[in-house]
């Protein structure tokens, strides 16, 4: 019989190059119910690898929309790409607006309601009436909602709404 503890917990582990404490605060100004919760400092020991001066920050661990994170200040070694990305789940435009407008600020909107923060992290920024209208079991409706999404940098859930009601 194993006697390891097989809790199953997972923690998204975000590799930046020194900037883990200013995105931790970044993101736990934005979404409700978030805090940083432990900040840990390089020491002395093991420079040689780490290359950063003693009391820099090394992790930063904070928990937003109920999931806890650790940021990694590990170097210019490693970026993000669109291959890994946050998705927020909206109610409404109001809300898509917020979230949006906070998370594209300084950074880059891309298109169908993805953006890149001013960290590189790619979220997606996704109001319910989005994913209501594509399970659509009508494939014309479905159809043209995708058709009017598609040109949208913002999704703007008007122009959903009409293209689905046709």
């Amino acid at each position: 019989m194993s006697t390891i503890s097989h809790s199953g917990k997972i923690t998204p582990c975000l590799w930046f190059n020194s900037q883990a404490e200013e995105a931790a605060e970044f993101y736990t100004s934005i979404f409700p119910d978030s805090e940083v919760l432990n900040v840990t400092r390089f020491g002395k020991e093991g420079k040689e690898f780490h290359q950063k001066e003693e009391g820099t920050v090394m992790t930063v661990v904070f928990r937003i929309g109920g999931l806890t994170f650790t940021g990694l200040n590990g170097g210019p070694l490693f970026n993000f790409t669109e291959a890994i990305s946050f998705q927020v789940s909206c109610e409404g435009q109001e809300e898509t607006d917020y979230y949006w407008n906070k998370l594209s600020e300084g950074g880059m909107e891309s298109s169908c309601g993805w953006l890149k923060d001013k960290f590189g992290l790619s979220w997606q920024i996704i109001p319910k009436e989005f994913i209501t209208f594509m399970s659509d079991p009508d494939p014309i409706r479905s159809q043209r909602v995708m058709k009017a999404m598609f040109p949208m940098k913002k999704i703007i859930i008007a122009d959903l709404e009409k293209a689905y009601k046709g």
